[in-house]
């Protein structure tokens, strides 16, 4: 068994196509419109096959978490980049275009080498080796 995919609510799906395309390599597919439900939506697609919808409706209400604090649920989505380099590398990109790095890029206590960032949507990015 497999998870076929993640999926977000988001206020702004391009924005966030955008950066899922730019800096992590997803290719999205056409955009999905229901217009009776209100309702669009990406499927981003990644080489390993793994996918993220990412799903757009104005009456969902924002998240009442604060995403400063861990809470109970999913609390991030980690990416793999094949070596320290392109993780310092890609930290680097992502705080040099504004976005919030969380911590590291660092070794962690079990041995992983990562650093966490927001997207532009205050979700949690875990970049890894």
């Amino acid at each position: 068994m497999k998870i076929e995919h993640i999926a977000l609510w988001a206020k702004n799906i391009e924005t966030m196509r955008e950066f899922y395309t730019k800096y992590f390599g997803a290719t999205a597919n056409a955009k999905y419109r229901n217009e009776a439900k209100n309702f669009e939506s990406y499927f981003l697609h990644f080489e390993t096959g793994a996918r993220l919808e990412l799903m757009q409706k104005p009456d969902i209400p924002d998240s009442i978490n604060d995403p400063m604090k861990q809470n109970i649920g999913l609390i991030h989505i980690a990416f793999s980049t094949g070596s320290k380099e392109n993780v310092i590398a890609l930290t680097n990109q992502l705080k040099n275009d504004g976005y919030e790095v969380l911590d590291g890029p660092r070794t962690t206590g079990d041995g992983y080498f990562e650093s966490t960032v927001f997207d532009p949507e205050y979700n949690r990015i875990e970049i890894t080796v």
